[in-house]
């Protein structure tokens, strides 16, 4: 059997769903913090040290590395808030079609109020 139908394999003509574009930001941003590990790992062993604390004390005072850390929070908490919402929906929970896109859009409202308050925060 032949298909001769065309085939649009163009991703950028496609227009994808919000709870399809969560989704691929919900594995975009697990790759992301999957490469800050090291900086994270390393960030943690300095800082348990009496002299390294004391450094991060002092280069949380200055204004670009409070924009860095707000910058690495924001794909930890929409990665958060997307994962709680993907483990939702294998519980069957928001499942459906309506359920989706309401998940999704929750998803967005959430991770935005928790960037704001972790702007708020660290200013």
């Amino acid at each position: 059997m032949r298909d001769t139908r065309p085939k649009n394999l163009n991703l950028f003509t496609i227009r994808f769903p919000l709870p399809a574009i969560i989704s691929i930001l919900h594995r975009i941003s697990g790759v992301f913090l999957f490469i800050l590990i090291p900086l994270m790992l390393w960030g943690l062993s300095y800082s348990l040290t009496y002299p390294g604390f004391e450094a991060f004390q002092d280069w949380l005072g200055n204004i670009y590395v409070k924009m860095i850390l707000w910058l690495v929070f924001i794909p930890f908490s929409f990665h958060l808030v997307a994962g709680i919402r993907h483990l939702l929906s294998d519980i069957h929970i928001g499942d459906s079609l309506k359920g989706g896109r309401r998940g999704a859009l929750l998803t967005l409202v959430v991770t935005l109020l928790f960037v704001m308050l972790a702007g708020i925060w660290l200013w």
